[in-house]
């Protein structure tokens, strides 16, 4: 049995590690105390099929079985809000997303905070689902440890070194070595390439962050829908009772323990308030998370094209969640030497090796 060490213990780290461990002896490296600190305990998922480019779109269909039957998704919908100077914008985006344009009492009957002094169109699709990230989460740890995975939290990893064909990777306290090595790092993903003498791919970190208050107007927010402003100008869901509303911003930082910014908070909120009724009296708490992309927003997936037993799971921007069926799956086919599941062009077009 081989030996693989997989770096990261967000959701690509920990999935990648329940996929491997069938047919290998896995250690899991995370730095920070537990899992899923960073972006994926970050994350308002939600699973929508028709979200991100061609090659996303193929991990969400690839991805979508796992999630539906293993009770990860909970039908929310989605609506697309738009002014009418956003016209043209909203109709590619309404399309785009396979959405129905609604009349707004229609609109108004399922969001029934709509502001129809600004609001002028709007689109509806129902198939639409939350993401319980943390269930998906606990079910890949769990399937991990009974196949004999070994996790170390707390193990902030000072060298990585191959000798011998073997990967050495060493942490205050502790080390590993194996055969393979996968790098989930998320926005951490080139920092640690260049540790192990792995050509960075150019992978960047983007932060984007969410207020969080009472339900607006002491509304039951339960059975409302993922609210979307036209050009990603904001977003609003229910979450846990509370009500999540967030800027949409994308602002580029450097790998870090992201915070939100007060002002940018502000400005997406003012952009939120124009659409709805009720006025934003009090955030109870605010966080921040980093979406990580490569440059052509595709996931990265598969063996380094240079250097022999180094694999790349890493890339996920805002679809780590909803792919990750698809994406162990697809690194466990390629790690092992089975053909994949997924079609060969979405394979291709996955490869670290389209960068060279």
């Amino acid at each position: 049995m081989s030996d693989i060490i997989v770096i990261g213990g967000g959701i690509a780290g920990v999935s990648a590690a329940a996929a491997l461990s069938r047919d290998a002896h896995v250690t899991l490296i995370e730095a920070e105390p537990h899992l899923a600190y960073h972006a994926s305990g970050r994350s308002a998922a939600m699973f929508l099929q028709d979200y991100g480019n061609d090659t996303v779109r193929a991990l969400n269909r690839a991805s979508a079985a796992h999630l539906h039957d293993n009770g990860i998704l909970r039908q929310r919908g989605v609506m697309l809000l738009a002014r009418t100077d956003q016209h043209d914008s909203f109709v590619i985006e309404n399309a785009a997303f396979g959405l129905t344009e609604l009349d707004l009492d229609t609109a108004q009957s399922l969001f029934p905070i709509l502001n129809r002094a600004s609001v002028a169109h709007a689109g509806y699709r129902p198939d639409v689902h939350d993401l319980d990230t943390d269930l998906l989460i606990q079910g890949y740890r769990k399937q991990a440890l009974a196949q004999g995975a070994v996790f170390e939290t707390g193990a902030r990893i000072s060298e990585i070194h191959r000798d011998q064909g073997r990967w050495h990777v060493t942490w205050p306290g502790g080390s590993a070595q194996a055969d393979m090595l996968v790098n989930a790092a998320g926005a951490w993903a080139d920092n640690v390439a260049q540790m192990a003498g792995v050509t960075p791919l150019g992978l960047q970190p983007y932060r984007r962050s969410m207020a969080v208050m009472a339900p607006p107007g002491g509304h039951d927010v339960t059975d409302w829908p993922f609210v979307d402003g036209v050009d990603e100008g904001w977003y609003a869901k229910p979450d846990a009772g509370q009500w999540l509303v967030s800027p949409c911003e994308e602002h580029a930082l450097s790998p870090q323990d992201a915070w939100a910014d007060d002002m940018v908070l502000a400005e997406g909120l003012e952009r939120y308030q124009e659409m709805v009724t009720e006025p934003v009296t009090r955030i109870t708490h605010n966080w921040a998370g980093l979406r990580t992309f490569a440059p052509d927003r595709a996931l990265v997936i598969g063996a380094d094209g240079q250097v022999p037993g180094f694999y790349w799971l890493a890339g996920q921007g805002g679809y780590g969640f909803q792919t990750a069926p698809a994406a162990a799956q697809l690194l466990g086919d390629l790690v092992n030497g089975r053909p994949p599941m997924l079609e060969a062009s979405a394979v291709a077009a996955l490869s670290p090796r389209r960068f060279a």
